[in-house]
């Protein structure tokens, strides 16, 4: 693997880790199976790409991207505990519902930032290339967002949430309004990946409505990698594993795309299939394990 191909993969573990942090807080935090972010990280991307062009400060459209994800999010907690919705099917009734509202959002399918300003043009003024700005950027992003998150999780309402995922009906008898704490984690979670899509979009220049295909999969088999690593002994472990889960899986795919075996190389159009790969190999890596020390 070439520097170039290493950066490049450390700038998109990094880029990816803030989807990956929202899908731990869906999957493990809440027990909650979310696709939404299908639909909510091209949404940040939709809301960044507007409001940049619209002349609002690249800074500035990041938290209205957010907060964009975050009410994306709050629409499938509402249509799963108010309107009493199966989670998967409510999540894929809003991932659904953001393709034509990210169409509406933008006017047209895709939208370029063709000579508009971006997060990493200070960077740019102090010197840095993009090989190196945009790790840098979104490395410090990830990491306030894992010491938010480590902090959240360990306050009052926090430690609400992990016990809704964990026993509801326990957390319930206790008198907390689980509605309101399921709404609000789906809500933060959609948060992240939105903000997430639209530091992407910064970074790549352009947002196009299908730039959020198979974003569940690659936080899942990011949020296993991590876990099977570094393991998820306690939360704060778990939230650092996932985010440098997403890390190696960039990593992961990156060899995999500069690997030759003879005539034969993987290319690009076999990111699903390497993905898969991963995910199979977390996901019975442990199991092998076990087996060894019985043995």
């Amino acid at each position: 693997m070439t520097w170039y191909a290493f950066f490049g993969a450390l700038e998109q573990g990094f880029a990816y880790g803030l989807m990956v942090l929202g899908v731990y807080l869906t999957f493990r935090v809440l027990d909650f199976p979310d696709l939404t972010v299908d639909g909510s990280l091209p949404l940040g991307a939709a809301v960044s790409a507007v409001a940049i062009t619209a002349g609002v400060h690249p800074y500035l459209s990041l938290i209205l991207a957010l907060g964009a994800g975050f009410l994306a999010g709050m629409v499938t907690g509402i249509l799963n505990t108010k309107f009493k919705i199966l989670h998967l099917l409510a999540s894929i009734l809003t991932m659904i519902a953001l393709y034509s509202i990210n169409i509406r959002i933008m006017g047209r399918p895709n939208m370029t930032l063709l000579g508009k300003n971006t997060i990493l043009d200070p960077f740019y003024a102090m010197g840095l290339s993009p090989s190196e700005a945009a790790p840098i950027l979104f490395g410090i992003v990830s990491l306030l967002a894992v010491i938010f998150l480590i902090w959240f999780l360990h306050t009052a309402f926090g430690l609400a949430l992990l016990a809704t995922g964990d026993n509801k009906q326990m957390i319930t008898s206790q008198g907390v309004n689980t509605h309101r704490v399921i709404i609000f984690g789906v809500g933060l979670s959609n948060g992240l990946v939105a903000l997430s899509g639209a530091m992407i979009c910064q970074n790549q220049g352009a947002a196009d409505v299908n730039m959020g295909v198979g974003t569940i999969v690659a936080g899942l088999a990011s949020v296993i990698i991590g876990e099977t690593v570094f393991g998820s002994r306690s939360i704060s472990r778990a939230i650092i594993a996932a985010l440098l889960g997403s890390i190696m899986y960039r990593l992961a795919i990156a060899l995999a795309l500069g690997l030759k075996l003879g005539r034969f190389s993987f290319t690009p159009s076999d990111l699903n299939l390497i993905t898969a790969i991963l995910v199979v190999a977390a996901l019975t890596l442990p199991q092998v394990r076990a087996r060894f020390r019985l043995k």
